[in-house]
């Protein structure tokens, strides 16, 4: 992936023209990073990072049009995120997201590179990573091997998730953002607490103008986000 053959494709997300400018320079200065796109608000980044599909996004916090949180919450692609903003308050929920990094403007380019080099071994490390196809639950004295195809939905407890498989559920020693990483489709994250399996839901319910309900084949009902809603209509067109 650092390879000029296979550089990582990253995208800027940030209202301001001369910010803009700047971290344009700085992208443009590591040899192993291209810059496909930019955006200036936050609808058009979802529009861009859902399209371009990049390997890594520079974030304003505060964009017009829906903010960067809020675009986060709305993308269907996701890729490694660093966050770039003039506030420091906005960085615990930041790494809520687990971006790899949070710059407070202004910044110059030596602490652009250590953000760079903690981008880089995210990358290697997930790019050893493999995606889960079995998941492992521990029932008393027994751990028990669970297939994911079988899951319906994931429900994020703290620091573990509850995996739902038929009537019953089992509790594993995982986060739900580590799933999300780790999990292709058919499975969505339409919640900051839910994930489901789009193949076991038989159907999708406005819950009010914005919001939608979601029922599942095992009877379960579950209420998207906002940003879950827009998603899930996205994809069952």
């Amino acid at each position: 992936m650092m390879t000029e053959e296979a550089r990582v494709r990253a995208v800027i997300a940030e209202d301001e023209h001369l910010a803009r400018v700047s971290l344009r320079r700085l992208v443009n200065d590591v040899e192993w990073v291209e810059l496909v796109g930019e955006a200036a608000d936050g609808r058009s980044a979802v529009e861009i990072i859902d399209r371009l599909r990049p390997d890594l996004l520079f974030l304003d916090v505060m964009l017009p049009e829906i903010s960067g949180l809020q675009a986060l919450q709305r993308m269907r692609h996701h890729p490694l995120v660093v966050f770039t903003t003039a506030y420091e308050r906005f960085a615990v929920t930041a790494f809520e997201f687990e971006a790899v990094d949070y710059l407070i403007k202004p910044f110059g380019s030596r602490r652009f590179r250590e953000t760079m080099e903690r981008v880089r071994r995210r990358l290697q490390l997930d790019a050893a990573a493999p995606k889960f196809d079995r998941l492992f639950a521990r029932v008393g004295s027994r751990i028990v091997p669970l297939s994911v195809r079988d899951v319906t939905h994931f429900q994020a407890e703290s620091d573990y998730v509850r995996v739902f498989v038929g009537a019953a559920s089992y509790l594993v020693c995982v986060t739900l953002s580590e799933l999300q990483r780790r999990l292709d489709l058919p499975f969505v994250r339409i919640h900051r607490s839910h994930m489901v399996n789009v193949d076991c839901v038989e159907k999708v319910e406005r819950l009010n103008g914005r919001r939608c309900v979601v029922f599942l084949n095992d009877g379960t009902t579950v209420v998207a986000s906002r940003a879950g809603s827009v998603l899930l209509r996205k994809l069952m067109r």
